[in-house]
């Protein structure tokens, strides 16, 4: 870091408790409670920002961008214009690059139920086009949900792509493994990768595959894929379930996609699969896809994005 000193900020309604620090607009923590009543904390993180650095490409908890998972060769043409991106994970660019919005220390604000988060990437920021200023809104609802929306703007034609990074133990962070969680996931259809983890451009359906969880089902390793959403907005587009604690997190969005990833090589302080990602966001390398989803910003428009983790206990 560069000296910044760094904020946490504290949100408590509805038996929810949430700390957010400045730095990478991490979501540090989340207690809520389970079946009996007691409080655990669910979402993987770190004692402090200097945690965070030493233990960066997991990024525990935060909001990564400007370009959130994977541009192939680290390169997209944008209005007959070809912008080289900084690759950072092989060939590729992943999570906005080198030092992407994770590792920044943002503005924050108080809001009535929340704080607000801000800062902004000036034009040629890891090769990206466009002084793009994003804010972002933690807030909770008056039944304890953990809403997040994210908003930006640009002074020239660029890409955004932006989603956090929590990592889900609903039996609690430090109980070891996460796998064995009950999901269901609204989504008949994903995009396969190839072995660089860039998409093919195919949509493929999930029935008969291990990747169906329209039906709940236990987590098993190996997942690192984008699911297709059925439908987004509305009713909830992915829940998971702690059969024991009893706790349920449920996700709604605006984002047409949802990458699953089983943390299969989680380092730092914890081990392989300790927690499930569930990360909400266009799709992978989308700016070299025409047939995904645009994520094309202009001057004029505002980037516009929300999901609710809503919790709860069966």
């Amino acid at each position: 870091m560069d000296g910044t000193p760094v904020r946490r900020w504290t949100l408590e309604r509805a038996g929810t408790r949430v700390r957010v620090l400045t730095y990478g607009a991490v979501v540090q923590s989340v207690e809520v409670p389970g079946r009996d009543g007691t409080r655990a904390e669910v979402a993987l993180g770190l004692p402090d920002a200097k945690e965070y650095e030493a233990y960066a490409s997991p990024y525990f908890g935060a909001v990564v961008g400007r370009y959130a998972n994977r541009i192939g060769g680290a390169s997209f043409v944008l209005d007959g214009r070809t912008h080289q991106v900084t690759p950072n994970e092989g060939r590729n660019s992943l999570h906005g690059g080198e030092r992407g919005f994770d590792k920044r220390v943002w503005d924050a604000e108080e809001l009535p139920d929340g704080v607000r988060l801000s800062l902004v990437a000036e034009d040629g920021e890891e090769g990206f086009p466009g002084r793009l200023a994003v804010r972002v809104d933690y807030t909770l609802d008056e039944d304890g949900a953990l809403r997040i929306g994210y908003r930006a703007t640009t002074d020239a034609p660029t890409v955004v792509n932006l989603t956090n990074h929590t990592y889900w133990n609903l039996a609690g962070a430090h109980s070891g493994s996460a796998l064995g969680h009950e999901l269901r996931l609204a989504a008949g259809r994903i995009t396969p990768s190839d072995d660089q983890a860039i998409p093919t451009g195919v949509f493929a359906p999930v029935d008969g595959t291990r990747y169906d969880f329209r039906e709940a089902k236990p987590v098993g390793p190996g997942y690192d894929t984008n699911y297709v959403l059925d439908e987004t907005g509305g009713e909830p587009v992915a829940e998971l379930h702690d059969p024991a604690s009893g706790r349920v997190l449920t996700v709604r969005t605006t984002e047409p996609g949802l990458q699953l990833y089983t943390a299969d090589h989680l380092g730092g302080p914890f081990e392989p699969c300790a927690g499930i990602a569930l990360e909400t966001q266009h799709f992978p390398d989308s700016p070299n896809r025409p047939e995904f989803p645009s994520t094309v910003l202009r001057p004029g428009e505002e980037f516009v994005s929300e999901t609710v983790y809503g919790f709860s206990v069966r």
